[in-house]
């Protein structure tokens, strides 16, 4: 079974139903996040979640049937949530389900999101053609979907946004649905809302309840380090460390600009017209215009290997980040100041 973005919310309650393994990949890590969370909030009993990191799988395929097909420590349901990066589980994914096939044990949903995977990957093709088994390829939204999901979610949680305010929502959570599911349910809970009782929401309520914006929180980091501005990284290191910013949500913005870059890329062909592009871009509002100056710096930085190399290596960082929490901080300044020489001109 397969399904994108577009169709995921029609097939997700089926899916939910009938699928034991769920293989979420693209270049929308914050979509595929998203969509395994749809899917466990639909599973009759979730259960216990278990966590599973794709390179523990990677050097031990077996750990993941023995989990699957485990219990609780109390007896209870559970599911299994696998972060892999491209086709680490391939493996571990065959022998699961050469295991359902012979009927050995009845194992518990398992969720994978697969960075840097596609609907054309390895997994994906031992998964597509099996009715247990679902892929969703999620693409880096644009301005536009993610103000249409804010407004489906408003809807279902009761309120009654405006074009301009969804709109809002959508940028200041830097595109990321689950971020902007976040605004919404608590815009929500301010304003007493319900499907039973609507309220209209305004810019005010908004102000009140709202987190930071772009411009206070990830996003000067974010253009300092991928625009090669070395000589602004200290400061914004600085002012990283003062404000407590979360470090894997700073990455995850990085994340999803490095994501948004790729996009870019692919359009832009390698004779492209950068600035043709990004207006073109601008025009039919899939970028802010306030982002075009560092994108046009940073499409010129990041190109070909030296940007697959960079979403590599934001990946690695990710990794160490979730395995040594108590270090993340550390971790991620030297991550940061290693790419942000590596985009700096070359003198």
């Amino acid at each position: 079974m397969k399904a994108t973005q577009r169709d995921f919310a029609n097939s997700a309650q089926r899916a939910a139903g009938a699928c034991k393994v769920f293989f979420f990949c693209g270049q929308d890590e914050a979509g595929a996040s998203a969509a395994a969370e749809r899917i466990v909030s639909l599973l009759p009993d979730a259960g216990e979640r278990v966590e599973i990191q794709g390179g523990d799988l990677r050097k031990d395929p077996v750990l993941l049937g023995d989990e699957a097909r485990s219990t609780s420590l109390f007896g209870d349901t559970r599911h299994i949530v696998v972060r892999a990066n491209g086709d680490e589980v391939h493996d571990a994914l065959d022998l699961l389900l050469k295991a359902i096939d012979a009927k050995e044990g009845e194992p518990c949903p398992v969720l994978v999101i697969a960075t840097a995977a596609t609907d054309k990957s390895r997994t994906a093709k031992l998964l597509e053609k099996r009715d247990d088994a679902l892929v969703a390829m999620f693409y880096p939204p644009d301005l536009a979907q993610v103000t249409q999901s804010v407004r489906t979610m408003a809807s279902v949680a009761g309120l009654r946004l405006s074009g301009d305010l969804a709109e809002r929502i959508a940028r200041a959570s830097g595109l990321d649905v689950r971020l902007a599911q976040s605004e919404v349910t608590k815009l929500a809970l301010y304003l007493d809302a319900s499907a039973i009782e609507p309220k209209d929401a305004n810019a005010d309520a908004l102000d009140a309840v709202g987190a930071k914006t772009e411009e206070d929180g990830f996003m000067p980091l974010v253009n300092a380090v991928l625009s090669g501005e070395t000589g602004k990284l200290a400061g914004e290191l600085h002012r990283m460390r003062e404000t407590s910013m979360n470090p894997v949500g700073l990455l995850l913005a990085l994340e999803r600009r490095a994501a948004q870059l790729a996009a870019l890329a692919a359009k832009l062909g390698p004779r492209g017209d950068i600035n043709v592009l990004l207006e073109a871009e601008k025009r039919a509002r899939r970028i802010f215009w306030r982002d075009e100056r560092d994108l046009s710096v940073q499409l010129r930085r990041w190109r070909g290997r030296k940007l697959d190399r960079l979403v590599a290596r934001l990946v690695e960082l990710h990794r160490a980040l979730l395995t040594n929490n108590q270090s993340a901080e550390l971790l991620l300044s030297q991550g940061l100041a290693e790419i942000a020489r590596a985009a700096a001109p070359k003198r």
